[in-house]
């Protein structure tokens, strides 16, 4: 738990929402603390219509906590439930440092409980957690060697929370996210689907990576997609376990150390506004 005693004042209002994004990672960020948890697919698969609602990358659900500062729910634009969002995090614990002048929080997801810290430049620094590289936690079908999977383009599997597909490529510029991500997301390896990562690297320190994110598509940049990649980088030897990662939205600083995958870069807020009830009644 945090050591500031400063009582949070609540980010957002009963039906008030906080946009943010990291890189381009844009989220919804809901505060349901003190109240039973408001989101259900539905709503979320509303919320996150860009034509029809306000869209985002994931919708992040703020909860009351017993053994940390908050816990967090994560929800795709698909209205599918998320596991992890290292960039969500990232923007959740900005806001709440932010509100509470405290330089450090620990947030409580499905991953476990993370540390977030605010950095001497004002960038916010996650750590996600150690990489699951056993076949069944990740999950896989059936029992395989995760660092060569025998799909074409030879990935490696790293769970960090949720799924994740590594491939490196010579060009990520010749490669067709949409389609290739798409495929490899349901192919029947994954019994939860996964998030698809290609990546170029540059050398030891620098890598080039785009994403196609499980129930969300194409995104400018994904937190827990950018650990998996040093992961999978690190384990094949290709890199060191600290790089400058580029992705579409930006650059993240990356570092694999003995307590985890740490994870580092800017956010933003972009407004905060509140639903309108024609909005929300017709929901289930």
């Amino acid at each position: 738990m945090s050591t500031n005693q400063n009582t949070p004042r609540p980010p957002c209002s009963p039906l008030s929402f906080v946009k943010m994004h990291g890189l381009g990672n844009d989220f919804v960020i809901i505060d349901s603390r003190g109240r039973d948890a408001q989101i259900t697919p539905a709503l979320a698969k509303s919320i996150g219509d860009r034509n029809r609602g306000v869209g985002f990358d994931q919708l992040a659900e703020i909860r009351s906590s017993d053994s940390a500062d908050v816990d967090l729910d994560f929800w795709n634009n698909d209205g599918s439930r998320a596991g992890a969002c290292g960039n969500a995090t990232r923007c959740v614990a900005r806001l709440l440092m932010d509100e509470t002048l405290a330089d450090s929080i620990t947030i409580r997801t499905e991953r476990g409980l993370l540390l977030a810290k605010r950095t001497e430049n004002n960038e916010v620094s996650v750590n996600m957690g150690h990489p699951i590289l056993d076949w069944a936690q990740i999950p896989l079908s059936h029992e395989v060697d995760v660092e060569h999977l025998p799909l074409t383009g030879d990935p490696v599997a790293v769970g960090m929370g949720n799924p994740h597909a590594v491939f490196f490529v010579d060009d990520i510029t010749a490669i067709d996210l949409a389609v290739q991500g798409s495929a490899v997301e349901h192919d029947p390896i994954f019994p939860e689907r996964t998030n698809v990562e290609f990546a170029e690297i540059r050398s030891r320190s620098d890598i080039r990576m785009r994403v196609w994110e499980r129930g969300s598509g194409i995104t400018l940049a994904c937190g827990s997609g950018a650990c998996a990649t040093l992961v999978a980088a690190s384990l094949r030897g290709l890199t060191d376990k600290k790089v400058k990662m580029e992705v579409d939205g930006g650059t993240l600083t990356l570092d694999w150390r003995n307590d985890g995958v740490w994870m580092t870069g800017p956010t933003q807020r972009v407004f905060t506004a509140s639903f309108d009830t024609s909005f929300l009644e017709p929901i289930s």
